[in-house]
């Protein structure tokens, strides 16, 4: 053993790293800004690889279905490129799904998609589309990929997630980030962190995002059963004042930091 090496402080240590939240960072808007003008740039494989090289630990991106953003041409070459972890965003139809199955990303976010919608409107109605979820769960399944389902903070969405086999729910934050008064952020946070509690009961991994940004993500890192966020608009608005590696480190470094503050001293 090398001299000074004290195990059991390196395992605390690792424990300390082990407990962080994660971050993953969703690049679906620097492919916004290309779609915009109809041109190869700026591009979000290479946004991506700048992620990952600020801390990022893993990348997100929505295939949608009017593929308004993300393309097939992107999501194939991050395949092949993004060294950490691809959650690949879809709506549960069989076009998509065929695609899913033949990039094979380490994890597949199942959400509900509008086409008239600018971004995600709510959480995915698994209790409602149980008989529809299920076979594309268990193909995802046998592949080897991991599957999440975006839903809303409901024990009964909760609880049809662990019974259609999901690894991991994310809670959606956005009815929070849209509230008007304290009251009704209050409320809305009261029931994410019920449901994060349930999720983690039920033996789920639990993650959270939608609209949450360096100011509001706040309290929700002293829900310490939270594991990791997925967050993009935000980051990508402050990567064009401050550059992306910034952008990402700054909201690493805020996971970080806040994530280690009592609760009480967190204000809702």
């Amino acid at each position: 053993m090398t001299k000074g090496y004290n195990s059991s402080n390196h395992m605390t240590l690792m424990n300390m790293e082990t407990l962080l939240p994660r971050l993953s960072v969703n690049v679906d808007h620097v492919a916004t800004l290309r779609q915009a003008r109809g041109i190869n740039q700026p591009d979000p494989v290479t946004a991506a690889a700048l992620a990952e090289l600020a801390g990022a630990d893993g990348i997100i991106v929505h295939l949608r279905e009017d593929r308004r953003h993300i393309q097939d041409r992107d999501v194939r070459l991050l395949r092949q490129t993004i060294t950490t972890r691809m959650n690949l965003e879809m709506a549960a139809t069989a076009e998509i799904v065929k695609i899913a199955l033949e990039l094979k990303p380490d994890m597949v976010t199942l959400v509900p998609e509008k086409r008239a919608e600018l971004t995600t409107e709510g959480g995915l109605d698994v209790l409602h589309q149980r008989d529809v979820l299920a076979p594309y769960i268990e193909s995802f399944k046998k592949a080897g990929i991991r599957v999440s389902l975006f839903i809303d903070a409901d024990a009964g969405q909760i609880h049809a997630a662990h019974k259609v086999g999901a690894d991991t729910i994310e809670i959606h934050t956005g009815h929070y980030c849209d509230a008007v008064t304290q009251v009704e952020r209050q409320e809305i946070f009261s029931r994410i962190v019920e449901a994060a509690r349930l999720g983690e009961e039920l033996k789920l991994h639990v993650h959270a995002g939608h609209g949450l940004n360096y100011q509001n993500i706040k309290p929700f890192l002293s829900i310490p059963q939270i594991r990791e966020y997925s967050i993009g608009h935000s980051i990508i608005a402050h990567a064009v004042m401050v550059g992306l590696d910034r952008a990402v480190k700054e909201m690493i470094q805020l996971i970080a930091t806040a994530g280690s503050r009592p609760a009480a001293l967190i204000d809702v």
